[in-house]
């Protein structure tokens, strides 16, 4: 029989709410999802997961979400947003404690980080040990779970070590990599949380947890190198800065610097268990060791099995309210087609395979200096590919897009998460008619202020000589493939037309 506690679950588009979700309908948990845009959760739930928007900065769209729950998980923290990040995370507590008393939730679980607050933590910790003081103020049951280096394939954590040591025979050594830490795997940490729905203790309890070995991010580093049966070099340098460190980070991993350096900042401190309470409180969860942890997460990553990833997150990209104030009308629009004679299904093969390792069909270098210089600035890059080279799903990330509709066959529209003087959108639709196939493609962008105009005009011609190559390279794409999916009496040859427009539009 499925059990009847009603769970809640924030921070579902995130890495570890991304875990939680098939393992909560696999128990047969009656599960409500609130995200900020419900479409980005719809293709990762099952037909009996309640999906409701809702918004840690709007409490009244909170109290609808929490009516009737008994379990809600608070899996969310504002690391990927801008400099006042504490702000937002204790004012997203605030809201959630707030509504949770109102709709009487019994318990409320919640991941934080270890650390200890005699070692000055860092802006970032101490946020998150913050945000547990303040659930704790729900009347609710807290149980909150502190874990230092999280190891599971497509984690931050993870995916920091494996583009460090992967990329670079000798290894920059700060200081900060030789703190000690106490890893913990993605799977231990999900059977924690689970475990803590039928917690049979009433009062509120902060547990540490991590595996059986404490061990740095540098020995992390060291192990990974092993496994992987690679040699690597070391030079210790004792006056890297988290600032420097994080730009660093930022050109040669996934990790874009304005997340690097809240993250450098967090490794000065220890996150170290000091306590076995979680290992006396559930004992059937034994934690693997760090190097079992590694082993897992390079088995699911060889076989590109990595359920969810940190960039997934929507906060990756930065504060959802970045445009909050400025009102989007005057669009300008850049539009072009092609007309094919191969299938529908044919000619979207290229535009669904795009980005990633497969590149974007045309001055593929091009995009990736334009990544380079996001980076530069604090933004996301090129970093974090895609998912898989073959599917996509809305709401995940795909190099420094996301996908903010798919429809297979039809429709791919990406939503830009570079840095930029206005949003920015690009568009595939693919249309079937009279036995020939046109594929329109268009680009939006939507201005802020006179930099923004500046910014669309001065580079307008290398957008239109990218845009139409990379158009024209689709096309070819698709007629390349020897497949029965074209119209047989017709000769697969294509015509592209171009209708740059200036629109005044709605979002």
């Amino acid at each position: 029989m499925p059990n009847q506690r009603s769970i809640l679950l924030t921070g579902g588009t995130g890495y570890v709410g991304g875990r939680l979700i098939p393992l909560l309908e696999k128990q047969g948990y009656p599960l409500r999802c609130v995200a900020r845009q419900p479409q980005h959760l719809e293709a990762r739930v099952q037909a009996s997961t309640e999906i409701v928007q809702g918004d840690l900065f709007e409490p009244e769209s909170l109290r609808t979400a929490l009516d009737g729950i008994d379990t809600a998980f608070y899996m969310v923290h504002s690391l990927g947003t801008g400099q006042d990040f504490e702000k937002e995370d204790r004012t997203a507590a605030l809201n959630f404690a707030e509504a949770a008393r109102h709709a009487n939730v019994r318990r409320i679980i919640y991941l934080g980080g270890l650390g200890e607050s005699q070692d000055g933590l860092s802006p970032h910790l101490r946020s998150r040990q913050e945000v547990g003081d303040i659930l704790r103020q729900a009347g609710s049951q807290v149980i909150e779970f502190r874990a230092s280096i999280i190891i599971g394939s497509g984690s931050l954590s993870f995916e920091l070590i494996r583009s460090l040591v992967q990329k670079l025979p000798v290894m920059i050594w700060p200081q900060w990599v030789s703190t000690p830490a106490q890893p913990i795997a993605i799977e231990d940490v999900l059977a924690y949380l689970m475990a803590a729905i039928e917690y049979i203790d009433q009062e509120s309890r902060v547990f540490e947890i991590g595996g059986p070995d404490q061990v740095s991010y540098g020995g992390v580093m060291l192990e990974y190198a092993n496994q992987r049966g690679l040699k690597r070099w070391t030079i210790p340098v004792p006056f890297l800065s988290p600032r420097l460190s994080s730009l660093w980070l930022g050109l040669v991993t996934p990790v874009f610097a304005r997340i690097g350096r809240k993250l450098v900042e967090s490794l000065r401190n220890p996150t170290v268990v000091h306590n076995d309470d979680a290992l006396q409180a559930f004992p059937d969860i034994q934690p693997r060791s760090s190097q079992a942890a590694i082993a897992r997460a390079l088995a699911k990553e060889d076989q590109e099995f990595a359920e969810t990833r940190w960039s997934d997150a929507i906060s990756s990209a930065g504060s959802p309210k970045s445009w909050g104030g400025v009102r989007f009308g005057n669009r300008l629009v850049d539009s072009r087609t092609a007309t094919t004679h191969v299938s529908a299904e044919r000619a979207f093969e290229p535009i669904r395979k795009i980005g990633g390792k497969t590149g974007w069909y045309f001055a593929t270098w091009l995009w990736r200096i334009r990544g380079y210089l996001d980076l530069m600035v604090g933004g996301v890059g090129m970093r974090r590919g895609r998912r898989n080279p073959n599917t996509l799903t809305v709401g995940e990330t795909l190099d420094f897009w996301r996908v903010q509709a798919y429809e297979p066959n039809r429709r791919l529209r990406l939503d830009a998460e570079m840095k930029l003087p206005g949003r920015a959108w690009l568009e595939f639709e693919v249309t079937e008619s009279a036995g020939a196939t046109t594929i329109r493609q268009t680009a939006v962008f939507d201005p802020v202020g006179l930099l923004g105009l500046m910014y669309w005009y001065g580079i307008y011609p290398l957008h239109r000589l990218i845009f139409a190559g990379m158009l024209r390279e689709i096309v070819k794409a698709a007629e390349r493939t020897n497949s029965p999916n074209t119209f047989p009496e017709k000769l697969t040859t294509a015509s592209i037309g171009e209708d740059v427009t200036h629109a005044n539009t709605s979002s």
